[in-house]
């Protein structure tokens, strides 16, 4: 629920809402140069890819999911979130690109395929990115905004998030714009904990709100524009979840977006709604095992540890995205007669000198660190995920939904 129109609003909670809770691969088209290999699943389909980063000694083997979500009274809308994975960007065997789009809006699906492919071409044709990768990032997301509003694409009302991961030599890049989201796992001597590797932009950040509102935004949830609930309260709790906060312009409230931060949403771009990302550099450690860059889909319901505790769970990635998908999608109907758009890429940091087991092998596992971590979860008998095997998808089933 990224944006909204207020006379769509009230149809939506009678048609979609139950019970409130209390609280370059792309999809339209894989670039997968120089990887080391690629199959898909036996079963699912889902695709399994691997690229080295040679001058680390690293190796990158990824899977990713991306599925159209559940909408009863909407058939024929199109999924709107994709995905882009580029390896050995720029011909560089150690410089590779995973991100996620979620497009919103009636014109959310061509906004995201936009930014996905304008994005890509301004990273791949920068000769300074690995000079200053943060500034490359922000020439990139700045240019594609720019060209978005110039295109022929009618982002007025539409737009898109975007969280990228640049893995360049031993470091992650992590550029967000909205609120999909980037994780790690990461070995912390105990147990594998969550990282975030960014955070999600919207009126719930104290320091996002307070942007918006020097920029002229009137923050209010539809009820308290509705007359429902008393505008003049600035907080907004966990009980918001299904109405959130959202930007609106002075006076003219129509059109309300959820996230401070964007592609596209040209009306409300004047309010504080930018396109200028956040970047996050980390190093990569011998902890660090894998990352996962997804939509909101994915992270409505569950939290990052809980994202975390599933692809430990799978040591095949392409295992953990078909997971978390169904545990996903399963959620959202647990709770409305709907569900989001669902994307998830998984990515493996594994030592290279384990590459051609990872050619050969079909099921190879993780790392010999990740399997010690599995055992001991398995000896201490902690399960932080309880009840997940019962939604793992087999066969075909999930992806037919």
């Amino acid at each position: 629920m990224c944006c909204v129109q207020r006379h769509c609003w009230l149809r939506f909670r009678r048609c979609c809402c139950r019970d409130q809770p209390p609280s370059t691969a792309s999809a339209g088209g894989a670039s997968r140069e120089g990887d080391l290999g690629h199959r898909r699943h036996l079963l699912s389909g889902i695709p399994l890819g691997s690229a080295a980063v040679p001058f680390h000694h690293l190796l990158l083997q990824y899977s990713y999911l991306s599925q159209r979500g559940h909408y009863p009274y909407f058939p024929d809308r199109e999924n709107q979130d994709t995905l882009s994975i580029n390896t050995q960007l720029q011909s560089n065997p150690n410089l590779h690109l995973f991100a996620v789009f979620d497009g919103h809006g009636d014109f959310g699906a061509q906004c995201a395929a936009f930014a996905r492919d304008r994005l890509f071409d301004h990273l791949a044709g920068d000769p300074h990115l690995l000079e200053d990768p943060i500034k490359s990032f922000n020439s990139a997301f700045l240019a594609a905004n720019s060209e978005l509003h110039d295109s022929e694409i009618d982002d007025t009302m539409s737009g898109t998030t975007a969280i990228a991961v640049l893995v360049g030599g031993d470091t992650l890049f992590v550029a967000n714009v909205g609120d999909s989201r980037a994780v790690a796992g990461v070995w912390n001597g105990e147990g594998v904990v969550a990282e975030d590797l960014s955070s999600d932009q919207t009126p719930f950040r104290k320091d996002e709100y307070e942007r918006v509102r020097r920029c002229g935004a009137t923050v209010l949830s539809v009820e308290q524009v509705e007359g429902f609930k008393d505008p003049a309260i600035q907080s907004w709790g966990v009980e918001s979840a299904w109405d959130p906060p959202r930007l609106w312009l002075p006076n003219e409230l129509e059109f309300g977006l959820a996230m401070t931060r964007s592609v596209g949403d040209s009306m409300v771009e004047s309010i504080g709604a930018i396109a200028v990302p956040e970047v996050m550099t980390v190093k990569i450690t011998p902890n660090h095992l894998f990352f996962v860059a997804a939509s909101d889909g994915v992270f409505e319901f569950l939290s990052s540890q809980d994202v975390v505790d599933m692809v430990l769970r799978y040591p095949d990635p392409r295992d953990a995205c078909s997971a978390i998908a169904a545990e996903s999608y399963k959620l959202w109907l647990d709770h409305s007669s709907r569900t989001d758009d669902i994307t998830i890429i998984i990515v493996h940091i594994k030592d290279l000198c384990n590459s051609d087991a990872v050619a050969t092998n079909e099921a190879s596992d993780t790392s010999r660190k990740a399997l010690l971590m599995v055992s001991h979860k398995a000896r201490t008998d902690i399960s932080a995920f309880p009840g997940s095997e019962t939604c793992h998808p087999k066969g075909r089933d999930f992806l037919e939904l």
